[in-house]
């Protein structure tokens, strides 16, 4: 009983028809074993998914070392999606210099893809943004990512950079997406994250 299942992903191929996104709990808090985890997920997705290599995973893993490193509960956040006792989605907002925040490490399980789970984690992003104060937002990604994209867009998030890339083990287009500045204007500086 407890603990973390890994659940191979094409084994719930029609699980998430039976998932309403009021059955996912999300949570703020990192405990034993999260992140470990979510570097797990990043792997067996992508890997799945994308054809992305060690070498994803590895930058994942020292992603999430250097949040933890640096982690302030004042200005950052984790949101951990759980059904039951299994992590199925996971995003995390990282203070930057110049009062900026980077969204970082966005996944859900495909299995829970389509519920509503992103845009409510998008929602939670934006409303601790907004509350913290932040001047601007960005993310990378890569133009493999088309439903992340159109996501990120629909929030306000500019396309600014593209690089080629093999980073991740393949040929691929790094992409950075802004939040303008302009966007951000209407936040009052006296705001709190909390």
């Amino acid at each position: 009983m407890g603990g973390i299942h890994f659940i191979p992903i094409g084994a719930m191929l029609t699980y998430s028809r039976m998932v309403n996104i009021d059955d996912v709990r999300v949570r703020n808090d990192l405990r034993p074993g999260d992140l470990g985890y979510v570097i797990h997920m990043h792997g067996r997705v992508y890997g799945a998914e994308y054809n992305y290599g060690v070498s994803f995973e590895m930058y994942v893993a020292r992603g999430l070392a250097e949040f933890y490193t640096q982690y302030d509960p004042d200005k950052d956040r984790v949101w951990i999606c759980e059904h039951g006792d299994r992590i199925v989605g996971f995003l995390l907002l990282m203070h930057r210099e110049d009062n900026a925040a980077q969204l970082r490490y966005f996944l859900l399980d495909p299995e829970y893809r389509g519920i509503g789970l992103g845009k409510r984690l998008m929602n939670l992003y934006m409303d601790f943004l907004h509350r913290c104060g932040y001047k601007s937002s960005y993310l990378w990604t890569t133009n493999e990512q088309h439903a992340a994209g159109s996501l990120y867009k629909h929030y306000g998030f500019v396309l600014t950079e593209e690089k080629e890339s093999t980073a991740f083990g393949k040929s691929l287009k790094e992409q950075r997406y802004d939040l303008e500045e302009t966007f951000c204007a209407d936040v009052q500086a006296s705001n709190h994250c909390g």
